[in-house]
């Protein structure tokens, strides 16, 4: 069923690679208009690679005045925001607590938490003017359980999760629906082989996954498309864990 997004103005946070890049151009050949966001200047090719439909914006989503002059961009080039997919994040330094600095801290906390709070902040009164949007924070299955040596991205993580689920709750009756998916193992560009390899390899074999394999940025892509799109009009406040079964193994 194509066309699930038709007339719709999206922006996609982290669209430069991975999970950002695949939701930009699913959601454009959905119909979507897109404003393609990233740090990375990778952006660029996501937005080339659309056409048209969609916009290639340099954003540090950790600063509050480029997020607001993103939003504005959605406004002032495609008339207006629907769906705001805060994706942008990063993995910061593998350390035992004891061993990490605050300068990691405000690093991992202002890319994957203060971004997302900044994209809310500015997009939810864009989205109220014209009855209501979506917003789809990313967060991952670290929100949900611990890992061993990911103390700072796990926090920011689960912070996203009740981030997500007191915003949904406040915009319930106005229109405004917020949702978070929570990947599992994902190959993407947190993943070091990932840069030199688009896909897994054939063998590779993730054994704490009941699936034994890795996820892939279009199968995050697809999640994130549910909950831009009407068919989850009766879905908020949502952590969707999309992980091969990780959580529940």
């Amino acid at each position: 069923m194509a066309g699930r997004l038709e007339g719709k103005v999206a922006i996609v946070t982290g669209a430069g690679s991975g999970i950002g890049c695949a939701s930009a151009e699913l959601f454009a050949a959905e119909g979507a208009e897109v404003v393609c966001a990233d740090i990375s200047g990778d952006e660029e090719k996501t937005a080339a690679a659309i056409g048209a439909a969609a916009v290639a914006l340099h954003v540090d989503v950790s600063v509050e005045a480029e997020v607001e002059g993103m939003v504005a961009m959605a406004q002032d080039r495609f008339g207006g925001l629907d769906i705001l997919l805060n994706n942008a994040g990063i993995g910061g330094p593998k350390r035992l607590v004891t061993e990490q600095t605050e300068e990691a801290f405000d690093l991992v906390l202002g890319v994957n938490l203060k971004g997302v709070f900044f994209g809310m902040k500015h997009g939810i009164p864009v989205m109220l003017r014209t009855g209501g949007g979506s917003v789809i924070n990313t967060a991952s299955a670290a929100g949900l359980v611990g890992w061993r040596k990911n103390a700072l991205y796990g926090a920011s993580k689960g912070g996203v999760i009740q981030m997500t689920k007191a915003v949904a709750l406040d915009y319930a009756d106005q229109g405004v629906r917020v949702n978070a998916v929570c990947p599992g193992m994902t190959w993407t560009g947190l993943v070091p082989d990932a840069e030199q390899h688009p896909e897994p390899p054939a063998d590779a074999v993730m054994p704490h996954q009941p699936m034994k394999r890795w996820g892939l940025s279009s199968e995050l892509a697809a999640a994130a498309l549910f909950l831009a799109s009407d068919e989850s009009s009766f879905v908020t406040g949502v952590a969707l864990p999309v992980d091969g079964g990780y959580v529940c193994g």
